[in-house]
């Protein structure tokens, strides 16, 4: 195929699979298979535009698009929020990774004959969760959910994602070279982990000093600054042995919750940018996979779904959140949240790559267990979550016609400032309220509409405001929205 066609295929793909996200918000559905459907769609088995099974090209696309993904990830998660449930995100995301593979792989070995390392491989490859495709479901039907359950889920799936890998290529490593020692793992794990974390917090915060100090003379430039930074984070922790995509979550956090400059474009930029990484990552293993040999593997696939489904996930959950503090409901509901993504689509082209017996075989099961978990929890999320109380409205607020990004020589930051029924706000004039002289209200939500605020605008609870301050000038003034009013 000439370069020109590839060109024209792959713009009519991507802009095909954006519009198409439109069908998933309708039918409940992760956009992820509505991509992975395209790739399929343009395959060799169906309209045979691209003839693609390069298991090796599949395989560093895939991990590329999901270094961009997890720095997103991180960079758009607030630490404040996770804080409180760090200790259990941790948790699952290693130890209930560990018994997801554990069950699975278990049940595996007794009933199809498989080695029981082969096992373990089939099980560890599809231990890791997608909570982005778990809140894409719930946001296309205005949902979220209540307390903790939000931050932990979140964690999870941004953290879990490294220890699966981990466990894929550990289990590679032992079945390729079989005087390898069990104890190699454990290890491995330990320097892994410590080096990608290790790695990732000392470069995000480096990162995020060079960001504030380099003046560069266009801004356009910023973002392709922040673009050179996961391939430098992935690549310095794996040149020592350390887990890339630990490393590049880790810096996104770092990066995501220091102040630096042109935060709301480089925000907007990676979301962006990690929009274009999962819709390329979909259709190219969309592409790899022949959908006429999923029904040989659908038996195996239908017990591997209902086991990792309804057993392995749901029991290391159970065990991983004793004496939590989280209720049944929410730990039912966590347990059912476990849907698969792309992540073990990629891992299982490692085996393909390798060489392995059975992987073609493996990477169709794989494939299977995807879209069943995507349809089967994908659609059903949303009445799991109402029956077990855990859900509340979603909190869809409309976007500022105006915006402030921090940005050298804008003296002070903005931020939004809620007037709570009953606080001393409440009812009062701004001009009445005493803020002091250096804060600027610059606009207030009310509902859906937006008051351009003068001196004689009257609060009601609920109001939001925008306002543009010093720090401590925004602390002092929070508290006048916060704090109760004290009636005599």
């Amino acid at each position: 195929m000439s370069t020109e066609y590839l060109i024209l295929i792959a713009g009519l793909l991507i802009m095909f699979s954006a519009l198409a996200s439109k069908l998933s918000e309708r039918i409940g559905v992760p956009a992820l298979l509505v991509f992975l459907g395209v790739g399929m769609l343009a395959g060799s088995d169906a309209l045979g535009l691209v003839y693609f099974d390069d298991a090796n090209l599949a395989n560093g696309i895939g991990t590329v698009a999901l270094a961009y993904i997890l720095f997103s990830g991180g960079f758009d998660t607030r630490w404040s929020v996770v804080r409180p449930v760090v200790g259990r995100g941790v948790l699952l995301s290693t130890v209930g990774v560990l018994l997801t593979m554990g069950i699975l792989g278990l049940v595996v070995w007794l009933v199809f004959g498989f080695s029981f390392k082969g096992a373990l491989l089939l099980a560890a490859i599809v231990s890791s969760t997608d909570a982005a495709a778990v809140f894409s479901v719930l946001r296309s039907r205005g949902v979220s959910l209540k307390g903790r359950l939000r931050p932990l889920l979140e964690l999870e799936s941004g953290s879990n994602d490294p220890m699966a890998v981990f466990l894929t290529l550990g289990i590679l490593d032992l079945l390729m070279n079989p005087l390898l020692a069990w104890t190699s793992l454990l290890t491995g794990f330990v320097l892994q982990m410590a080096l990608g974390a290790g790695v990732g917090l000392g470069l995000g915060r480096l990162a995020a000093i060079l960001l504030n100090r380099v003046r560069l003379d266009y801004e356009g430039l910023y973002p392709v600054l922040s673009f050179s930074l996961v391939p430098l984070v992935f690549g310095a922790a794996a040149a020592i042995g350390g887990n890339g995509f630990l490393a590049v979550y880790a810096a996104g956090i770092v990066i995501g919750n220091s102040e630096i400059l042109h935060r709301r474009s480089l925000m907007r930029f990676h979301d962006g940018l990690s929009w274009l990484m999962q819709i390329g990552m979909f259709l190219t293993l969309g592409l790899l996979v022949f959908p006429s040999r999923l029904p040989a593997v659908m038996g195996i696939g239908l017990v591997v779904s209902a086991v990792l489904v309804f057993v392995a996930r749901p029991l290391a959950v159970y065990l991983c959140m004793l004496g939590s503090g989280f209720s049944w409901r929410e730990r039912t509901l966590v347990g059912w949240t476990g849907l698969r993504g792309a992540v073990p689509i990629v891992l299982a082209t490692f085996p393909l790559m390798l060489g392995y017996p059975e992987s073609e075989r493996a990477f169709n099961v794989v494939f299977f267990v995807v879209c069943v978990s995507v349809l089967l929890q994908g659609r059903s999320l949303m009445l799991v979550a109402r029956w077990l109380g855990v859900d509340q409205p979603l909190d869809a607020k409309p976007p500022y016609p105006l915006e402030f990004d921090k940005v050298e020589g804008l003296q002070g930051e903005t931020c939004e400032l809620e007037v709570l029924p009953g606080s001393p706000a409440d009812g009062k004039r701004i001009m009445d309220l005493g803020l002091p002289a250096n804060v600027l209200v610059l606009l207030v939500r009310r509902g859906r509409e937006f008051l351009v605020p003068g001196g004689q605008t009257e609060l009601r609870g609920r109001d939001t405001l925008l306002v543009l301050a010093e720090r401590e000038a925004i602390e002092a003034a929070r508290n006048l929205f916060a704090a109760t009013r004290i009636s005599t």
